[in-house]
């Protein structure tokens, strides 16, 4: 129940802020995809500062291997050299 009350907290000051933005809701495409981006940069805003406050070091190998997968996400993977390597079905194992 309490994840609810919150996400409502959330969305009421969203919706404040775009009354105070004069941008009405549904935001247009680019405005709506601008706040998407911003709040999953900003949810890495958390585990940054509890790291930085516990006196571990933020490299970049760490912020790529804690920050960029959730930001996008699992990228698709190369095409690989061979045709059918990263193929599901060419793989036998798997049922038809």
């Amino acid at each position: 129940m309490k994840i609810y009350v919150l996400s409502l907290g959330a969305g009421l000051l969203v919706g404040v802020i775009y009354g105070l933005l004069n941008v009405r809701s549904p935001a247009p495409p680019v405005i709506a995809l601008l706040g998407l981006l911003g709040i999953l940069i900003g949810e890495q805003v958390v585990p940054i500062a509890k790291r930085a406050l516990g006196g571990e070091g933020i490299t970049l190998s760490w912020m790529r291997q804690e920050c960029t997968p959730h930001i996008f996400g699992d990228l698709p993977r190369q095409a690989s050299k061979t045709e059918g390597r990263d193929d599901p079905a060419s793989d036998p194992s798997r049922p038809a």
